[in-house]
């Protein structure tokens, strides 16, 4: 039997597999010096990166380290793990300048059009315990084709089996078909 992915987490809990992300987030911009960040040898993955418009962090440094960090991303063809809060379309146009090998939206919370919009760029939304409890964000989720899925624990304290279970009973699946279709998405990206 496979583990059980948890595309991000910040609690590992044992009989999940979490990939090794590496990388400066949006909230540290006015911090960071202006280098890209070292990556160690078991680096699997960019992340958690991205766009924070919701805190007070300049925009244009969270932009600029952004770009460094895709740049790296792309430069070491690893997958991104991206933090994206009310910067949908900002982030989607910064992400168009790059090659990347694959996206992950962690903790999609936005609407159908928006998923519409990552997905037809071959883009992953992950969703977690704050994405099961919008409305929209459920529809959206219902909305995407199961090879574009993910689920994910972050920093809450229910067990990623919980987030399986809430999001098969919501999407009408059994528990087992979520664990194998996010498990054939994990090895189509971390071969």
């Amino acid at each position: 039997m496979e583990p059980i992915i948890n595309i991000h987490t910040h609690r590992l809990r044992e009989g999940e597999l979490t990939p090794c992300c590496e990388g400066i987030h949006p909230w540290e911009a006015e911090r960071w010096r202006g280098e890209p960040p070292t990556l160690s040898a078991a680096c699997e993955a960019v992340g958690e990166i991205g766009l924070d418009y919701a805190r007070a962090v300049d925009r244009l440094r969270q932009e600029e380290l952004f770009r460094v960090q895709l740049a790296l991303a792309s430069a070491h063809n690893l997958p991104v793990v991206l933090h994206c809060v009310k910067a949908f379309e900002p982030a989607m146009k910064i992400l168009a300048d790059y090659r990347l090998c694959a996206v992950i939206f962690h903790g999609f919370i936005g609407s159908w059009q928006q998923a519409e919009k990552a997905i037809a760029r071959g883009y992953y939304l992950s969703f977690g315990e704050r994405s099961l409890c919008s409305p929209r964000t459920v529809e959206a989720m219902r909305r995407i084709p199961a090879e574009r899925l993910f689920f994910e624990s972050d920093e809450s304290e229910t067990p990623i089996r919980e987030i399986y279970r809430k999001a098969a009973d919501i999407l009408g699946v059994e528990i087992a078909e979520l664990e194998q279709i996010t498990w054939c998405n994990f090895k189509r990206i971390f071969r």
